[in-house]
């Protein structure tokens, strides 16, 4: 597996997979979230946008979204800690090993910049990526769950990076 940023050819298919991953956690086709999800260009623009592709192929098969300070795509970071959103595995590849390299590239790219420390927030029923946000040291901070919307409920998790 091949991890690299994603170009502008990427976008659509990227945009693509992360509907696809997100589709049981959305409110169906008409949902507005699916635009946000599918703007893969804004994310590439506004963020730094990574994704997995085969060895020999560019087929995408996850993708993630890291955010630093002054990003319109932060939402839970204080100033000095590295955040990531929208992680998305193409169900096709899931329990591969793409989520896992996915994050682990954050961690390391966060590491190098000399974050102490990475936040995240995701849907309480997404039970898997919480289990290997878990088992990659990320600890649940139940003071900074949040509402993005009214209808929305976000649980928060971090992990210190000098572990």
């Amino acid at each position: 597996m091949r991890l690299r940023r994603a170009t502008p050819r990427d976008y659509e298919a990227v945009g693509e997979v992360t509907v696809r991953a997100y589709a049981d956690f959305t409110l169906g086709p008409d949902d507005p979230y699916l635009d946000h999800l599918r703007n893969a260009a804004a994310r590439a623009l506004e963020a730094e946008l990574w994704l997995a592709t085969p060895d020999d192929g560019d087929e995408v098969l996850g993708t993630v979204t890291l955010c630093r300070e002054g990003s319109p795509w932060q939402e839970l970071a204080d100033h000095d800690e590295g955040e990531f959103r929208m992680l998305a595995v193409a169900p096709s590849a899931r329990r591969a090993g793409v989520g896992e390299a996915l994050v682990r590239l954050v961690l390391d790219r966060f590491r190098e910049e000399g974050a102490p420390a990475i936040v995240m927030s995701s849907l309480p029923e997404m039970a898997d990526a919480h289990r290997l946000y878990e088992r990659l040291g990320f600890v649940r901070t139940p003071e900074r769950d949040w509402r993005p919307v009214p209808h929305v409920s976000l649980v928060a998790f971090r992990k210190e990076l000098g572990e």
